[in-house]
């Protein structure tokens, strides 16, 4: 009998085993055609993101309109992190790479069918170059998140030929940030 129990949890052990390793493999693969966003955060936080690369930037996901919403839940963490997929611009600039900028980044990109500026760091608008100096804060950024949170939320709603907002469709409308 305690043969038989001990051959059980065997099996028992080895089935958890096998499911805890394709539970883990299948967790762990970013694919950037059909890009997950939970994945493609966590990767970003850990520095484990396979950057692919093209001619003169980094390759990105391709990430649609409905991953928006998911995007931007994860807007406010202000983390930062190793690196993006970009073009080198981005990081000859100087500053930190916040992960909420990013996906800020990442949302612009997607609202406008092309990538958003050279670099994933939104600066003053009043900046001449792209130098840190110009940079945001972590306040203006989570100001900025709200911003992009407020635009979205605005979005459910269809404007009509009586919407008379000529920040119906810019996030940063009335703000003093724009992409470079």
């Amino acid at each position: 009998m305690n043969s038989r129990i001990f051959s059980q949890i065997k099996s028992w052990i080895y089935i958890i085993c096998i499911a805890a390793t394709f539970s883990s493999c299948t967790q762990g693969v970013f694919d950037y055609e059909h890009p997950d966003v939970e994945i493609f955060v966590n990767q970003l936080k850990s520095g484990k993101l396979a950057i692919l690369e093209t001619d003169q930037a980094g390759y990105m996901p391709k990430f649609t309109t409905d991953d928006i919403e998911t995007l931007l839940k994860y807007a406010d963490d202000l983390s930062e992190i190793p690196a993006f997929p970009l073009a080198p611009v981005s990081y000859s600039a100087g500053g930190k790479l916040r992960l909420g900028e990013c996906l800020l980044w990442t949302i612009e990109s997607i609202r406008l069918g092309h990538n958003a500026s050279m670099g994933c760091k939104m600066v003053h608008v009043d900046a001449e170059d792209y130098e840190g100096i110009y940079f945001l804060s972590d306040e203006e950024v989570l100001d900025a998140v709200q911003r992009y949170r407020n635009w979205w939320e605005g979005r459910k709603y269809p404007r009509t030929m009586w919407t008379i907002d000529p920040c119906f469709d810019e996030p940063l409308c009335g703000s003093d940030y724009m992409w470079w």
